[in-house]
Formats: structure tokens, sequence, C-alpha cells
């Protein structure tokens, strides 16, 4: 069976909920945590192992690349897939242990980001530049009210999972628990390897899709943003760099659309398609992308 036709917009939110225009606020927890979390990288100079390492680089694999690029944004932000719930609920958890949100507040802010990418409204519009885009704007969180609201309209369809719900409210309990499980086998080298330098590469990784990729590197198809592709983006973060394809086909599960374009995330759905752990895998027709191009 051969790749479906993509649907051109992302995820449409909850309408019905109207938006708010209130300020988000300063986080001093926010910022003592990511100070504290690039701090402990320099860790590593005094506790260093190649066992370390080599878990490091296979956590942020899978927390990263697996559970980060394919499970919290190809498949629950834009459903660009289908695959059985106990993967999907398997990818949803290892994106967890970023510690970059619940999946149901990810997913949510990354549509709202869709919804008014670089206008008014965007969480990290590059218009406000590039640190702003890249990093600064974690630091500023909604109220909780604010929070209420963002993920009842642009994620209702997570809000109705009972695990979601449940991973929204433990998810940093579970890497609490990890980290604790890291040290008690592998002492600081795995913990710091294992937590502190994963997290920090992860997130630079993630930051740089919504920064350099709406700054460097050229435009194939027309959109009302600065989404762009960026070679070195895509090589950091499993095929997310190719950003201006992505905002031309939000629900593309491929986003590097040609044949230079190494797409790491698809070449791993097509993998799991191939032993029928996904299927009506979303990719953009010829004559769609004929349509769009920039001539």
């Amino acid at each position: 069976m051969g790749d479906s036709t993509l649907v051109l917009t992302p995820t449409a939110p909850d309408v019905s909920v109207p938006e708010t225009s209130d300020r988000d606020l300063f986080s001093t927890f926010r910022t003592v945590f990511f100070v504290l979390i690039h701090l402990g990288v320099f860790a590593a100079f005094w506790f260093t192992t190649w066992q370390a390492v080599v878990l490091c680089a296979a956590l942020h694999l899978l927390c990263g690349g697996i559970g980060i690029c394919i499970g919290y944004h190809r498949l629950l932000t834009h459903r660009s897939f289908k695959t059985p719930k106990f993967v999907e609920y398997f990818l949803a958890f290892s994106g967890a242990m970023c510690l970059q949100g619940a999946p149901i507040e990810w997913v949510a802010m990354h549509r709202k980001h869709h919804q008014h990418s670089d206008t008014d409204g965007d969480p990290h519009s590059a218009r406000e530049g590039f640190w702003w885009s890249h990093a600064l704007w974690v630091l500023w969180v909604p109220s909780r009210a604010q929070w209420d609201n963002i993920m009842t309209r642009y994620a209702p369809d997570l809000l109705r999972v009972g695990f979601y719900r449940f991973l929204n409210k433990t998810h940093y309990l579970f890497a609490i628990a990890m980290a604790i499980a890291l040290f008690a086998i592998g002492g600081w080298p795995f913990l710091i390897w294992g937590m502190f330098v994963r997290l920090v590469v992860t997130y630079h990784a993630t930051w740089l899709v919504n920064s350099a990729s709406h700054s460097f590197g050229y435009q194939s198809f027309k959109v009302k943003d600065l989404s762009t592709n960026c070679w070195w983006v895509a090589l950091v973060s499993n095929g997310e760099g190719w950003h201006n394809n992505h905002h031309a086909f939000p629900t593309s599960a491929r986003h590097g659309l040609r044949w230079w374009e190494f797409d790491a995330s698809y070449a791993l759905i097509r993998a799991m398609k191939t032993i029928g752990l996904a299927w009506d895998v979303k990719v953009p027709s010829q004559e769609q992308m004929a349509r769009a191009a920039i001539e």
C-alpha cells in the first residue's frame, strides 16, 4: 500500500475556545533549571567514560530523535502517520524523558506555533530575534489559566486520553527516577552524560529548528512565514531542519522532499511501515508540491 496523500493544514485548533492575549510570565524556576542543566555539562570534564558517552548517544537517539522528532512532532502534533497505541504511548513516554514538557503541553504549543507562525501569537516567533526564537522564549511561561486555555484549544484530542493526562502530571517524576537509576548503575559519569549532557544536546537540537531554520538556508515552497530548509539543522535534528518543506506541508511524515534532503526520522517511519508498525503515512503528491513550489 502506498503512502497517503496528505492534508495541507496542521491539526485544527478548537475554535470554540477563544484565544487569550495575556502576556506570559517570566519563570525564575525555569531560568534556574536551565542554567543548572547547562552548568552540569562542565562536569563531563571530570566524569567521563566511554560507556557514559555511548549511553548518552543512545538515550539522545531514543528520547530526542525518536521520542521528540517522531513521537511528539510527526505523530502526536501532526498525525502524519498511524501506529498501534502501545507504540504511540512508548514514543510519547520517550519524548517526555527529554524534559521539554509533557505531550499535551508540547503538542499544544507547537500547534499554536503553526497557527501563528512568525506573527503575533507565535510562542517563538523568529521576527523577535534569533536568540528569542532559539532559547529565551522558554523562560516565559503562560499562567495556569492560560495553559488550560492553550491545551483545550490546541490539543483537545490528547486531553481526552487518560494516558496523556497522567503523563502531563507525572512525566518529571519519571525523569527524576531515570536520573536516580543512572547514578545507581554508573555513578557520576552516567548521571552527567545520561541526563545533563543529553538534555542540553537535545534542547539545542530542538531549538535550532525554531531559530536557525527560520533564519538560514533556502525556501522551496511558498509560505507566509520565515521557515527555511537548513541542511546542518536537519543533520543534527534527524531531518527536522527541512523546515520550509514542513511548513508548506505540515502533516507530511516526510520533511526532506528532494533526494539530497536526507530525513532520518522519515527513514525510520518507512522502516516501521515495512514491519507493520506504521500505516497511512502521509506525503505530498507531485501535483501538490508543484502548485506550492517557488518558481
